[in-house]
Formats: C-alpha cells, sequence, structure tokens
C-alpha cells in the first residue's frame, strides 16, 4: 500500500519563522536529495502525526505530493517536542529508482512459542536487535524483516546473515560482522524469601550460656558501738 502526504512550499525560515508556523497548526520540514536542490516545505501537523504513529511510514518509500507534483522519498527525521505530542520537524530525502538506499526497516518475531526452547525447555526469547539496516532498490524495500524462531534452540543464537530477505535485499554489515538478532536463554531463578517466624523461638534453659560471674562484693560490716563513759566516771582510774 503507498503511503502518500501533502506538503507545500514555505518561504519563511529561521526560528520565530518556524514558531509561528506551528501555532498554525503547521510542521516546517526540508526535502532534500537527487539532483534539485534542498526545498524548504510545511506539512499538516494532524496529517503527518497520524502518519507518523504507523511503523510503515518509517521504512517505505512515501509519495510525497509537494504542491500537486509528486515525488517519492523516504522519512529521514522526525523531531517531536519534549513533553508534548507535537511534532517540530521533519526530513525527508528525495530518492531516485535506479539507485540503491540504506535503510533501517524494524524486525518481527514469529513462532517464539512453538519453538523447542520455549515449548520444551520453557527459555526466554532475548531480542537483541530491533531493526536491521539494508540496502535495495527503493522498488525492492520491505516494510519489515521477519525473524521465524520455530527452531530456535536453548543457547542457540540468530545471526543477521541467517535471516530471509526478499530479492534484491542485503543486510549491511561492516568488517565482516555478523551481530546476533534473539538468542534462548533460561530464565534466572528467582530469590527464595524466607519465612518469618511471628513467634519467638524458646530456647531450652541448658542451651542458655552461662552468665559471667560477677565478684562478689564483702558485706559491708557494721562498726561496733562504743559505750560512752557514764558521767562521773571521767579521768577514774580502774
Amino acid at each position: 500500500m503507498q503511503i502518500e502526504i501533502s506538503a507545500s512550499k514555505r518561504a519563511m525560515q529561521g526560528t520565530g519563522a518556524s514558531r509561528r508556523l506551528r501555532r498554525t497548526g503547521r510542521v516546517p520540514g526540508i526535502l532534500y536529495g537527487g539532483a534539485e536542490p534542498p526545498t524548504r516545505i510545511e506539512l499538516d501537523h494532524n496529517e503527518l502525526y497520524q502518519q507518523a504513529r504507523k511503523e510503515a511510514f518509517h521504512a517505505s518509500v512515501i509519495m510525497l505530493n509537494l504542491d500537486g507534483e509528486k515525488q517519492r522519498v523516504l522519512l529521514r527525521a522526525i523531531n517531536m517536542h519534549p513533553y508534548k505530542l507535537e511534532v517540530q520537524h521533519v526530513d525527508f530525502q528525495r530518492v531516485l529508482a535506479d539507485q540503491k538506499i540504506h535503510m533501517k526497516v524494524p524486525l518481527h518475531f514469529v513462532n517464539a512459542e512453538v519453538s523447542p526452547a520455549v515449548k520444551v525447555t520453557g527459555a526466554v526469547i532475548n531480542h537483541v536487535m530491533n531493526e536491521v539496516d539494508i540496502s535495495c532498490l527503493p522498488a525492492d524495500l520491505p516494510e519489515f524483516i521477519t525473524v521465524d524462531l520455530a527452531q530456535i534452540t536453548i543457547g542457540h543464537s540468530i545471526h543477521v546473515k541467517e535471516l530471509q530477505y526478499p530479492n534484491g535485499v542485503a543486510p549491511v554489515l561492516y568488517r565482516g560482522e555478523n551481530p546476533v538478532v534473539a538468542s534462548a536463554s533460561m530464565p534466572k531463578a528467582a530469590p527464595v524469601e524466607e519465612e518469618v517466624v511471628a513467634a519467638e523461638e524458646v530456647v531450652p534453659a541448658s542451651q542458655v550460656p552461662a552468665a559471667k560471674q560477677q565478684p562478689e562484693k564483702p558485706e559491708a560490716v557494721a562498726p561496733e558501738k562504743v559505750e560512752k563513759p557514764a558521767k562521773g566516771e571521767k579521768g577514774k582510774k580502774e
């Protein structure tokens, strides 16, 4: 299905002009590539936002209707507001039918639930990559690449070169690399929580360590009562 979006040329440029344009519900953009010079364009925000929500819009050749003139383009960049659902700027690149393009396309993972890794051993499938860089002519550009996990086993990985690509499509690899796309591994065991004992454990008296003996304090001795001599006997010799 061909995706088509409308745009028009814009004369205004600069930060202030772009801000005023956004307040009117329009999005500033740029169209470049091919034999023609870069062209400043503007698009309807709502139409662009709805198209940008589709996966195919990011990995397909798009028909751009620029003031009634249709041309094939690729979406190269789309800038969103930091916290609002608002498109700030968009970049499109012209494509020529006889020139190959490099494009990142999404990966679709299928048949994981029937694979020996999941069905027999209860493994977890790890998606290491979510998209792959490919090279092809614009007419051969696929919307996605399928990753068939039906035969994956525990400890096994699927690499980029093992994927099935449509005719005319090849992965873009550098220096003989062959990165992992998906792997199967056993899930980590969850830690077992120890049961909390509500009641205190009763320890037998025989197991209670003897308390350190403290030296006994000597008992205080009351001083002897000394009888005072009777009155008149003072100085009397016995």
